[in-house]
This record gives C-alpha cells, structure tokens and sequence, in this order.
C-alpha cells in the first residue's frame, strides 16, 4: 500500500488494467443538527457485484472481453440524520456517464460531479439525481475548504515484499464545509431543504488489482477534537504475517505540531460478525511515538456483507496523558465477500446498474421505503 498526499495525485489515473479501480470519497458532519452526509465517485466500482463478475469471468476464461473499469463507473450518497440512514443510493454506468476534468482534479458521473479550485484552495461538490425507488428527487452543493494538509509519502515498492498494488492519497484531513441539500418527493410536492454547516474529510484510493486478492482486512477512523485530530489507517494483506501496514496523522491544536506515525503497533479487540456483517473487532488499539490511541466501535451507521461504518469512541493518550474519550467515525473492510456469488447476489440489492433490471434491488428499496418515511 502506497500513501501519499501529493494533490497532484488526486488526478484521475486512467487505469485500464482489468480489476482495477479508483475512488474518490468525501465525508461531513454538521454536529449541532446531527447530520452526516458521504459523497464517493468510482471508476472500476470496486464494490460492483457486475464488474467483479465480469472480471472473475475473464479470469476464468468464460468470458474473452476483458472488463475495463471505465464501464463499470458510478456515484453513491448516503445522508444520516440522528445516526440512522436515511438516504442510501448508488448508481453504476458505462463509460458514458462518466468524465473527469480536463487538466484538473474533479470527476462527474451524470448530473453529479466535484472540481477543485487550486486558486480558492476549494472542492466543490454539486449533486442532481433522481432515486425512484425511494421516492426521491435530490439536488445540492457543498463546498469543502482544507483547514490543513499533512506532508507525507510513503513508496512501499522500494521495499522487497511489501505489496504496492494500492494506493491512499490522504488529501484533506480536515475541510470546513458548508453546503445545502433539496429533497423532495417525486409522487407529491412534499420538500425539506437541509442547511449544512460543519466539518469534512476528503481521501482518495486507487488499486490495479481488486482488493480480495491482496487485502485481508482494513480498519480507517477520523476523529476532530479541540485538542486532537486524528487519522488512522490499518492494512492487513493477504499471504503476510499478522504485521499490518498502519499510519496514524495527529494535529496537536495545542503546540500547532502535526505528526505522521508509521511504525505503529495495532491490536483487535471483542472480535464479532453480525449475520451479513463480515468478522471484526469492535475495538482497537494503536501506538506509536508518545501516543496510545483506543477506538471503541459504537454503533453501525451503515452495515453489508464487506463493510461496516461506524460512529466511535476514541480514547487519546500521550505519553501517558489520559484526554477524554472524543467521537468520530470509523470504517471496517473485508474484501473477501466480494468474490462470493452469495455475497454479490445480496449485494445487488444495493447498486443500480444503468439499463439492468435487479428483482433484489428493487425489493430492498421497497422495504426500506415502506418502513422509512421520516422527514415526509
């Protein structure tokens, strides 16, 4: 695993190679109103049931098209309200509904699309999009402004051993954000507009092989405090020893001294599994340099056969200073339910493929829908 946060990294990639993949995420809390919204743009959508099908296909030789990861393109939104989802949409394409910025950093996929301003140092975001199986018309914009950047890289192909078939570029580790969302229902007038005002984190992750065959496990959490932010990033790939890659990024808002930690020790805690929830720890603890860091798992804000995403309780100690428990999110992966048919099957349920028709997508969202009309 590269890292790096060299923004001229945040470029698309225009990686062909069958499996691979690109994503750029973005994610904001506005606290006072409890609301959280994550904004993820794809290339070679690494989740897709339909492009690692086709890629498992061509592996096997069933199939003599290779697939290419601009074919399988795609924009996701999730928004949670008081720690309950209730907005879940993904949507995957071709290559059609798919551009990137010429010369620049910023993508779009349909009427949704985000650009960076190097002159304002600003991304903005802007979203359009029609979710007919939940009864919903969607439309805002949101501006990310970085509060500061961290300096670091990382070049694990220089080390014999060291897989280096992914990257992270960490490329806001904290944005002020401020933006407006617009739903509406598609059968009736009914509307609520959302004011947004809080703070946001920005990463960028690419890969020229799926994840199953090379990671195992991955842990990420983000936490801001008044004294601390926080950034940790936890690697367990496949075939090695129990060692896992790891980076913690502390802000000391105190001293204004920031630090990048890569010999950290890592271990799990309270290891569970839900019944589509892959095994994980509910707990985890890190250290490196004069900081001890312990993450408690609180409660799921979003939950499948590979993913788990979770508000969380961080504990920080440095140098055997006890701060008080903060809260942030955190993140679980395990890629291996992404080659299961079962998994994909479930998975299904989830993504709306341009021109395919899904009985299980289709389902799900009318069970969510009927159960799950707040705010209309």
């Amino acid at each position: 695993m590269n890292i790096t946060t060299d923004p001229l990294q945040e470029a698309w990639h225009r990686l062909d190679a069958p499996g691979s993949y690109e994503w750029w995420y973005f994610d904001a809390e506005d606290e006072t109103q409890g609301i959280s919204v994550v904004f993820i743009w794809f290339v070679g959508f690494a989740f897709s049931p339909y492009y690692l099908n086709h890629y498992e296909e061509w592996k096997a030789r069933r199939r003599a098209d290779p697939p290419n990861p601009a074919d399988y393109a795609g924009f996701s939104f999730q928004l949670y309200e008081n720690g309950r989802e209730s907005i879940n949409f993904i949507k995957e394409g071709a290559r059609e509904l798919f551009a990137s910025e010429d010369g620049g950093v910023g993508v779009r996929f349909e009427g949704n699309r985000f650009v960076y301003d190097p002159l304002r140092d600003e991304y903005r975001l802007s979203i359009d999009f029609q979710f007919p199986a939940r009864d919903r018309l969607v439309h805002g914009s949101f501006s990310f402004r970085p509060m500061h950047r961290f300096d670091y890289r990382l070049d694990t192909d220089v080390h014999d051993g060291v897989d280096f078939r992914h990257q992270w570029v960490l490329s806001v580790p904290k944005a002020e954000v401020l933006g407006v969302l617009d739903i509406r229902t598609l059968a009736s007038d009914n509307r609520k507009v959302l004011q947004f005002r809080g703070r946001g984190y920005h990463d960028h992750n690419l890969g020229i092989v799926p994840m199953y065959e090379s990671i195992d496990r991955w842990y990420w959490g983000r936490t801001f405090s008044d004294r601390y932010d926080l950034i940790y990033y936890v690697v367990f790939l496949r075939g090695r020893s129990t060692k896992p890659q790891a980076v913690m990024l502390v802000r000391d808002h105190e001293s204004g001294e920031q630090s990048v930690f890569d010999a950290v020790s890592v271990s799990e805690g309270g290891f569970t599994r839900g019944l589509f929830a892959p095994p994980h720890a509910r707990s985890l603890r890190l250290h490196g340099g004069p900081f001890t860091i312990e993450v408690s798992h609180r409660k799921a804000l979003d939950a499948g056969p590979f993913y788990l995403r979770y508000t969380s309780d961080v504990t920080v100690d440095e140098a055997g200073v006890r701060f008080e428990r903060i809260c942030g999110i955190s993140e679980f992966l395990n890629p291996a339910p992404l080659n299961s048919k079962l998994m994909q099957f479930f998975t299904a349920s989830r993504v709306w493929r341009e021109g395919k028709r899904s009985a299980m997508y289709f389902l799900y969202n009318f069970f969510k829908h009927r159960f799950d009309r707040r705010g209309f």
